[in-house]
């Protein structure tokens, strides 16, 4: 699958071939120079491996072009900004990702969002939040400062009461039967969901179980200010601000939107929700 990080990563492999070549040592001997295997210069080479800030100094060293390290640097920044590893991110613990997440949303007017198996972070309860990011931590084997993290979360939510703002979110309902913590957890998480209809700022849609489905989206997306989409995978936070991907992902947005239920339909089968985790 071609993405504009794996074109950029490329594009990196190719310059990095043209330093080399410069030398005049084929790929094996320019691995011999620098103490690497060959199979790492040709991965390098070739756009199948993402080089360290270390790599391409010692790139740049290798083929007598030390300067060149700046715009390497220059480069790998820029796929850096398109690909973020949340090992990475989490390094320090979940409280400053949720902070960046703070700003972000902060010089954000209007949001399109669609969540097919969890209750989008906004929208979340303390309880549920909690028992997510614990969750996280876990997997991640990242810092464990849940209390931070879940302050940090909730203050986020303090721009769905600025005016101005528009968050138009849409969630499958499966995402309201996947029980997350307890069950009290999960009752106040819908009772937030209900409490969140008809919010000036707030445009919630159900995507039913039983709805016909033009398309079946793999993962969630965000798309912010029509500017660029942002989408978690389980290690990573890929970002696009091509005009194809932004048309694209604004078409399956519009697929789900147009298969949503909204106002009272979407109180219903919240409720529906409701009453199955009361009766488990």
């Amino acid at each position: 699958m071609s993405t504009d990080f794996q074109s950029g990563r490329e594009a990196l492999g190719a310059r990095l071939s043209e330093l080399r070549a410069e030398t005049g040592l084929n790929g094996k001997e320019f691995a011999a120079r620098l103490g690497w295997q060959r199979s790492k210069v040709s991965r390098l080479q070739n756009g199948r491996q993402t080089a360290t800030p270390g790599d391409l100094e010692a790139w740049a060293n290798a083929a007598g072009h030390s300067g060149a390290f700046a715009e390497l640097l220059s480069r790998l920044r820029g796929l850096e900004s398109q690909q973020r590893h949340w090992r990475r991110q989490l390094a320090a613990g979940h409280a400053p990702v949720q902070d960046r997440y703070v700003v972000e949303y902060r010089r954000t007017a209007t949001m399109r969002g669609y969540e097919p198996t969890v209750i989008p972070g906004l929208f979340q309860t303390p309880d549920y939040a909690r028992h997510l990011l614990v969750q996280n931590a876990e997997l991640m084997r990242s810092p464990r400062d849940t209390d931070a993290a879940v302050q940090a979360r909730m203050h986020r939510q303090a721009v769905l009461y600025e005016a101005g703002k528009l968050f138009r979110v849409l969630i499958w309902e499966g995402a309201l039967h996947a029980f997350v913590g307890t069950r009290d957890a999960m009752a106040g998480q819908l009772d937030r969901l209900v409490g969140l209809i008809g919010m000036s700022t707030v445009e919630l849609g159900i995507v039913p179980l039983g709805a016909p489905m033009g398309i079946t989206p793999k993962h969630g997306f965000w798309i912010f200010d029509e500017e660029r989409v942002i989408v978690e995978t389980i290690n990573t936070e890929l970002q696009y601000d091509a005009a194809d991907d932004l048309a694209l992902y604004g078409r399956v947005w519009d697929q789900l939107h147009a298969a949503a239920a909204f106002g009272p339909q979407a109180h219903r089968l919240i409720a529906r929700a409701r009453a199955a985790i009361a009766a488990a």
